[in-house]
């Protein structure tokens, strides 16, 4: 596949891909959900590469799913994506669940280097990686997704805290609820990813391989798999009643958004 919205490099036995649409912080449009999968199966099936990387460009990880640029209308359109029925569902299901589980379960060790916005949809990408790299001024917003893994994520009472009041997580604090792995100054954070990449890189295949399906293996016993497919319903259900809201005054953003944004800028009760 042609690579318009996604940047693919090597380092060595890493691979590099990088969420390139930075005027719309990139927003995942379902060009861009094909080009990262498509770029990932690259990794996967290159044998010289043992690690792949995800990051995005200019400054910010992901503000989520795009909700209307112009490219991503005309795409849609292009596609034919009914606006109801089973074609509406299938598609809607593809993007929001099915590639996202694909991409937790690659066989290879992958990394979610984040920097600046990792919202809603930018949450989903990085929590499907093995790892999560983030740099000191990565904000984290969480929300009921279309691949709910953040009880998982979190824990269940630190989803609900978060959920109800719908507000941005730093990356010191997403750390320490187990979320990160490992917070840098961001301008260290390619170095330090890249080198600990280079690390894994240096294990066998089979270690890395049956590490990884293990660890998995022991969510889905416990239920993972099911629940971010119910997950998926419960979002449709609340998006058929309007409970997924856009910002007030037409602004091209969720609800949830608008609110975590208000509270970033003190706008809201603070007391």
């Amino acid at each position: 596949m042609e690579l318009t919205d996604i940047r693919y490099e090597q380092e060595g036995a890493v691979a590099i891909i990088a969420l390139a649409r930075p005027q719309y912080r990139n927003a995942q449009s379902y060009r861009l959900l094909d080009e990262l999968d498509s770029a990932l199966e690259r990794a996967m099936g290159d044998p010289g590469v043992r690690v792949a990387i995800v990051r995005g460009e200019g400054g910010h990880f992901s503000s989520g799913h795009d909700l209307g640029t112009p490219e991503s209308l005309a795409d849609r359109e292009a596609r034919g994506i009914p606006e109801s029925g089973l074609g509406y569902y299938d598609s809607f299901r593809k993007y929001n669940l099915d590639l996202t589980l694909r991409w937790r379960n690659l066989p290879k060790p992958t990394i979610a280097m984040v920097e600046g916005y990792c919202i809603f949809g930018g949450w989903m990408i990085a929590a499907a990686m093995d790892l999560v790299f983030a740099a000191e001024d990565a904000r984290f917003l969480a929300g009921l997704v279309e691949y709910f893994s953040i009880p998982w994520d979190i824990g269940a009472r630190k989803t609900k805290e978060i959920l109800f009041e719908s507000r941005f997580i730093g990356a010191e604090e997403a750390r320490a609820l187990g979320f990160v792995n490992r917070v840098y100054p961001r301008e260290r954070l390619a170095a330090e990813t890249l080198a600990y990449a280079r690390r894994v890189a240096e294990n066998s295949e089979m270690a890395l391989r049956m590490s990884k399906l293990a660890v998995n293996k022991t969510q889905d016993i416990q239920g993972f798999t099911n629940a971010v497919e119910a997950g998926l319903h419960d979002y449709m259900l609340m998006a058929a009643h309007r409970g997924a809201g856009r910002a007030p005054g037409g602004e091209r953003r969720l609800g949830g958004v608008d609110l975590a944004l208000r509270g970033e800028r003190g706008e809201r009760p603070t007391a």
